[in-house]
């Protein structure tokens, strides 16, 4: 099961679009909101959770997903409930996928040091010994996937779904969503 974390302030379309591709290639998706289950993003779109953040069984994580959108990592950072369930997920191997300011939330608990990452434009200063690759819209460094922003979600998502399901999953789901990226 993938888990994406949504807290007040998440970016939307960097949480919803992989839950949809990730979704489309069979993949159960939980998204887990830190609060409650009502969550309003960035944009002042207000989405219902799977489960609240509390509720959500960390055992049967294969990833744990991280969107962007500031608030949204703000209120990833000061969920010391969110912050354990990211440490778990390292230290036991599972996957970790972050996008957009996202990132720096792995940099700073120090799992992306002289890894290969990407992030927001900007944000750079905030990966710590990360090797940044800047302009690049999707990295994979091991077990943990990263992303520029928003207008990545396509490739993001679709890379999520290719080290869940394989390279041939990923690319019946970009085909049968028309997506020529």
């Amino acid at each position: 099961m993938v888990a994406i974390l949504l807290g007040t302030g998440f970016e939307e379309s960097e949480a919803l679009v992989p839950a949809d591709l990730l979704r489309r290639a069979g993949v159960e998706v939980c998204l887990a909101g830190i609060g409650g289950t009502q969550i309003t993003g960035a944009h002042g779109i207000t989405v219902t959770a799977d489960c609240a953040l509390e509720a959500l069984n960390a055992d049967a994580l294969d990833m744990l997903m991280l969107p962007g959108g500031l608030g949204g990592v703000e209120a990833i950072q000061g969920e010391l409930r969110a912050q354990a369930l990211i440490q778990r997920c390292y230290d036991e191997g599972c996957w970790l996928a972050a996008i957009c300011a996202a990132p720096t939330i792995l940099a700073n608990l120090g799992f992306l040091d002289r890894r290969r990452a990407v992030c927001y434009p900007g944000m750079e200063e905030l990966m710590g010994s990360a090797v940044v690759q800047k302009g690049t819209p999707v990295v994979v460094d091991g077990h943990i996937v990263t992303a520029e922003a928003v207008g990545s979600a396509f490739p993001f998502g679709l890379k999520l779904v290719e080290v869940l399901r394989g390279a041939d999953a990923a690319r019946k789901v970009a085909h049968d969503v028309h997506y020529h990226g």
